[in-house]
Formats: structure tokens, sequence, C-alpha cells
């Protein structure tokens, strides 16, 4: 009987697999009418953003009540229906960085071609990997590399690959350099190889990669020497030199100095060439972080600083930001391809990627940590094909001419203080003349007032800007990576900033805040000249 139980077991097992039908699978036609109809709502979600809220900033309770199956379905439900529902619920409660009044953080809006590149990624799913797994797709993304590289003004024959963004970028480079410098064999003894502590050196305005590199790769954060920074938040050059100097007194292993190409609070440029003097100088491995800004190198009237990119034994960059790509696309780039090799390279015997004996194919997993890999690079090359350097030089420069104007614009309104204008971020806040005496209780009034107007600015979703600390006040900062945004798109801000914070005093003064307005003292802030 139990024989007879099993033997019927196997029949339908056998029976279930010889005709099989695959519940995640589409026929065609009904793949094809589930695409249409997503592509036409994608159409006119890009056509209507400008009269669309930028978000309508929900809670997270509200937003979680929307997904109102607690648990893994029991039953599926159709792709059509799927698609329609989950589309409708995001194009209802998105933020959408493709709105040309988003300009809280350095995520562009994303290119049309970029859009579709993902798509037809997805569809070929390939792994970029290794060569054989990818052929085109590896030629492409190579390319791509070269061509960014060519962009900014590195050289194009350097190492290089497409990673998730700024951050992951600068993990690739800021590992390179370890291994590039350790005084002995890192990747098989460690942090343990000597008694030296390696020591990073930045300015105290750079991205928060650094902590986390550091952290996450065993440096652990008190390797970082942070440098302090002009009075236009650059890196104070000869700081750097002294501290490097009673660094190596104190038994200290420099290894790795870091340069912003474009600060992320306020545009900054480092001195890009003095620095590739020191590192040179002190043997250091030289990085340049132009996750946002390096790409401004393209303009043929760029900073002289930004003309340094050559000098760098690396350099991150992020097309998701001013090449307006979709997310998710950042680009580590390092001078000698070897390097990259000689840090993340292994051969396990499962991998057999090198039979070609006429020419060494490219194999991605040895230029970086990840092994299985997405074609994030179609949706750069497209967009750099479609538009040419040429398109690039003119939307970037139409971007940092839209920030400038923006810098001088609020200079006009008594209101409104502007505070720095580097690249294509400006930095201003609410403050009337006679809150400008310099002592603390202005200064604590004015970050608490300024703190207010931006959280209700960004949550009603006509405008979405974001802040940033400049020299202990905290600014509203306008960050333009944005193909869509226009002149009559930011001389609309100032008005509505000065109308809000109006209301906000207002409001105040009738609930009897203690943050009460501080008395004019005569005295005013001096406000950082434009770079």
């Amino acid at each position: 009987m139990r024989h007879d139980k099993a033997k019927d077991h196997t029949i339908r097992k056998q029976n279930r697999i010889s005709g099989r039908t695959v519940p995640l699978d589409l026929p065609p036609d009904e793949f094809r009418s589930a695409g249409h109809r997503l592509i036409d709502d994608i159409a006119r979600l890009l056509s209507g953003i400008r009269v669309r809220p930028v978000t309508t900033a929900k809670s997270p309770r509200q937003i979680r009540a929307l997904l109102t199956s607690p648990g893994i379905p029991k039953i599926g439900t159709s792709a059509r229906r799927l698609l329609q529902d989950t589309t409708r619920m995001l194009l209802a409660d998105s933020l959408f960085n493709g709105h040309p009044k988003f300009w809280g953080y350095v995520t562009s809006s994303p290119a049309p071609i970029g859009i579709l590149g993902d798509l037809l990624a997805a569809g070929i799913n390939q792994n970029v990997g290794a060569f054989a797994l990818s052929p085109i797709a590896t030629e492409i993304e190579a390319q791509t590399v070269r061509w960014i590289a060519e962009l900014i003004g590195f050289r194009t024959d350097c190492g290089g690959i497409l990673v998730s963004g700024g951050n992951t970028a600068n993990f690739v480079c800021f590992l390179a350099a370890r291994k590039a410098k350790a005084t002995w064999d890192i990747r098989k003894q460690g942090l343990t190889g000597t008694g030296k502590q390696l020591r990073v050196y930045c300015s105290d305005e750079t991205h928060t990669w650094i902590q986390k590199a550091t952290d996450m790769y065993g440096l652990g954060t008190d390797a970082i020497a942070y440098v302090p920074t002009d009075q236009y938040q650059r890196i104070d050059v000869r700081a750097l030199e002294n501290q490097l100097k009673n660094d190596r007194k104190q038994g200290y292993l420099p290894f790795l100095l870091v340069g912003n190409a474009g600060t992320v609070g306020t545009g900054a440029i480092d001195p890009l060439r003095e620095l590739a003097v020191i590192a040179r100088k002190n043997n250091l491995w030289y990085h340049i972080d132009g996750a946002y800004g390096g790409f401004a190198a393209v303009l043929p009237d760029a900073h002289d600083d930004m003309k340094a990119m050559s000098e760098a034994d690396s350099v991150a960059v992020d097309p998701h930001k001013w090449l307006y790509a979709p997310l998710e696309a950042g680009c580590a780039l390092v001078r000698d391809p070897k390097v990259l090799q000689e840090t993340f390279s292994y051969h396990p015997a499962y991998y057999r990627f090198d039979d070609n004996k006429e020419e060494a194919p490219i194999n991605f997993h040895e230029f970086g940590p990840q092994n299985s890999r997405g074609f994030r690079a179609l949706k750069v090359w497209l967009a750099l094909k479609q538009v040419g350097r040429s398109g690039y030089e003119r939307m970037i420069a139409d971007d940092i001419a839209l920030a400038h104007q923006l810098y001088e614009e609020i200079q006009k309104y008594p209101d409104l203080q502007a505070l720095t204008c580097g690249l294509s971020i400006t930095t201003f806040r609410y403050a009337a003349p006679n809150m400008r005496d310099g002592s603390s209780r202005s200064e604590e009034y004015l970050n608490k007032l300024n703190t207010e107007l931006l959280a209700r600015l960004q949550a009603g979703g006509k405008a979405y800007p974001s802040n940033a600390l400049v020299q202990g006040k905290f600014a509203l900062r306008v960050c333009i990576v944005n193909f869509r945004t226009t002149l009559d798109d930011v001389l609309a801000l100032p008005p509505m900033v000065i109308a809000l914070g109006k209301k906000i005093e207002k409001e105040w003064r009738l609930s009897g805040q203690r943050m009460s307005s501080p008395r004019n003292s005569g005295r005013s802030i001096k406000v950082p000249e434009r770079r």
C-alpha cells in the first residue's frame, strides 16, 4: 500500500514537470500589454511632473498603512492588475527627484533614455562579472569607464568599474590605496602586519563615506585626521602639512590624502593641484572625491583645480548625480589598472573565465567587491551617446548658472542672507537684518527658525531644498543637478521662503515662544564672497 502511494506521488510529480506551468512567467501578449500600459503611465508622470507636488510628506505610519497585507499572500495576483495598483500607489506617495523644484540632495532627474536603458538591461539580465557571462555588456562598461575618464580629464587607460554610488566608488578607491601603500601584505596579514597605524587625511567638510570606510575596513574612525578648512570650506594646506609632520613623529603611517572636487554641503573645491604636490612629497595615495562635482571638469571654463583630476591616483564620480542617470550608478577610476586587480582579484577553481588564448578578457569581478553584477553601465552609455560631450557641457553649465542666479536674486531681498555659492549649490537663510547681530542668542534663534522653515518647506511639496551648516549657521541648501529646472523655478523660491518665515515668526509670537526675535544690536554678519 505504501509502495503504491509513493509510486502515485512520483507519477504526479513527473506529470507536473513534463507539462510544467510557471506562475511567474507571462505569455508574450500579456507581457506586451502590461508593459505598454506601464510605459504610458511613466510617460504621463514625466510629462506632468511639474504640476505634481514634490512629495506628499506622509509619515512612516501612514505610508506603512498602504501596504495592507501583513504577510506574503497565499495566492498571487495577475501581473496586469498588480502593476496598475503598484504604479498608482507609487505615483501617489513618492518623493519625485525628477521634479523641477527638487534641489534637496545630489540626486538628479533621471534621463528618459536611462529609464529605458534600465528596462533593456533587466530584459537581457547580464551578469557583468565576467566577459564570458556578458560579452557585449562587458565591453560597453569598459567603454563607459573610458568615456567617463575622458570627460573629467583623467587618463583613459586607467582601471575603472561601475558601482552603486559615491560611497562604494570611494570605498573601492580607499581599498586600492590601502593595498598600494601598506608596507606589508595587507591582504594576507590584515591590519596586524605592522605596529604602525594607517592614517587618512581629509578636510572636515568631507562626506561621511570616509567614516564608513575606516570603520568597515578595519582602521577605525580614529585613523581619520580631519584637517580644518578656510572661510570658503576648502582644506587648509598649511594645517595639513603640519598634521602630516606631527603624525610621522608620533609613529603613524600616513597613506591616503583625500581632496574634494565639490563638497556635498556647499560645493567647495579643495586646492587640488597643491594637494597633488603634497601627496607626491609625502608618498601618499592621492584620491579625489568628485562624486558630486567631478563632472564639472568637462566645462571649458572649469576652475583650474577641477582640471587637476589627471594628477590623482584615483577618482570617484557619480553618473546618477551630474550625468543624470537613474539610480544606481557610481564610478571608481584608478590610474593604474593593475592596482585594482591586486586589490580584489581571486581565482577559485570554479571560475574558468580566462580560457581565451587570443586575448585576455576583462572580468569585472577582479576590479571590485562584487562577483555578480548588474548592467549599470547601459543607461550611462546610452545617455553619453544620445547627447555627447557638448550636451553635458550645456546642461551642467546651465545648472551652475541657475544656482548663481539664485545667489544673486537672494541678495535683492532684505529678509534673506546669502551665504555661499559653489558649483551648482547655493546656501542662504531667512534672516532679517535686525536679527544679524552675531550674538549667540541671535544665531540660536535663526538656526531654530530656519530648521522649522525647512521642515515646513519640504512638507509643503512646492519645493524641496535641504540644509547645510555654514560656519555654525543652519542654512537652506539648493543643489541643482536637474535638467528640468528653469529660471522661473529658482526665482519662485525666495518669495516662498520669506512668506513661510514670516508666518512661522508670527505663530511663535502669538504662542509666546521663548525664542522670541532678538533686538537689533546694530551689528551685521559678513557674508562670504561669491566663488
